[in-house]
This record gives C-alpha cells, structure tokens and sequence, in this order.
C-alpha cells in the first residue's frame, strides 16, 4: 500500500496560496503571491528536498497542476527532471486536457479514487499544493505524513492548508529543522488515535466555574 504525503508551503496563519510568484493564483483577489522567496534560500531549499523525499508520483489538484504542466515541461534540473518522469494523478474533471507526459485523470468521488489508488502497489504519492484536495483527503483520514515548511509571514486571507472539515486525529512528531532565515519545517505522521485531551483545572470546580458553564451553555 502507498502512503500519501503533503510536503508544504505555509505562512505562520497557515495560508499556502501562490507561494511561488506574484502571477501564480491571484484568486479571491490574493495579493501576496511570491511570498516565499525572499525567504528561501540554500538551506530553506535543502529542508524542501528533504521533505519531498525520493521515489514518489505527484498527487495534484487541478489549479496545481495547471500551474505546474505549464512551467515543470520547460524546466531543466534534479527536481524538474523528476517531476517530468513520474506518475501525475491529477483530480480534474475532462475540460482540464492532461498534456504533461505521464499525467492520470482521478474518474469519480475523489475520496474512492485515492483510497483505491493507494491501496495498489506503486510509489508514494506526494501532494505539493492543492488545497481543496489535501482539505478532502484530510476529512476521509487518507493523508499519512504532514510536511510543511512555515515561513515567518502572516497573510491574513487566502487558500489554506486546513478548512475546518479535517477528521480529527492525533498525530506524532517525527522531525523538525529550521533553515537561517527562519523557515521551520516539521513532519508528523498520522496516528489511529482521536485528539487526547485533559484538563489543568480544580478536580471539584468552584461555585464560579458553575455558574459560568451554565451561562456559557445557555449562550449556545
């Protein structure tokens, strides 16, 4: 079975939109697309190619990929020699044409299709971008390891990485490292546990504690 694993661009209110340059997704009226690169650099590109591994096909929505089979074709380098080879599965629907050499249209419910796609023998499958399918992959507990690198940069509205409908789950902190111009990237791997929780409160709550959960359930 593959596993599946996002290695991603984040700002610190965990916005990934247009990272890589200020025509790359203006949707929604976004105006800070490029905001990556001021802070990359030799070892912020080193903490990419780590997260990323080695031995993977790419898992891509259909605005990233759109964004990707126009700039990766013409490309030279490691990476774009990479992505030009191996297996794309693409989540788009028949108006979006597949053009890039060794590209798959994902047919149906996309939760089915990567659940299907997953269990076959083959290599990792990688999400770079893709919001809207890491958001369904989330909700459905198909995504295994989370990667994100997270730039010192607030943005304030745009696609993020988490919308609200994730599957709640625990998951373990596997590795982090930090580049000098203060990107952090951390990976966790999913667990088959629910959220732990506790509580740092008094075990018998005061009087005061009462009559605020009573107050606060009536506010509901």
């Amino acid at each position: 079975m593959r596993k599946i694993r996002t290695a991603s661009f984040v700002s610190l209110d965990g916005v990934m939109q247009a990272p890589g340059g200020p025509d790359e997704d203006a949707t929604g009226g976004f105006g800070f697309g490029g905001w990556v690169w001021p802070h990359f650099d030799e070892a912020s590109g080193g903490l990419m190619g780590e997260a990323m591994g080695e031995d993977y096909d790419l898992l891509l929505g259909r605005r990233t990929y759109e964004i990707f089979a126009a700039w990766w074709p013409q490309m030279e380098g490691e990476i774009a020699g990479t992505f030009n080879a191996i297996n794309k599965y693409v989540a788009a629907g028949p108006e979006t044409p597949l053009t890039w050499a060794h590209s798959h249209r994902l047919e149906g419910d996309l939760a089915e299709a990567v659940r299907a796609l997953k269990a076959t023998e083959g290599r990792d499958l990688l999400i770079q971008g893709s919001s809207e399918v890491v958001h369904t992959l989330l909700a459905h507990d198909l995504i295994d390891q989370l990667t994100l690198l997270t730039f010192p940069v607030i943005l304030g509205g745009g696609k993020r990485l988490f919308d609200g409908a994730a599957n709640p789950r625990a998951w373990t902190l596997t590795k982090t490292r930090h580049s000098t111009s203060g990107v952090v990237a951390n990976t966790w791997e999913r667990t088959d546990l629910p959220p732990p929780t506790g509580s740092f409160g008094e075990i018998k709550p005061s009087e005061a504690e009462l009559a605020r959960r009573e107050r606060w359930a009536r506010e509901d």
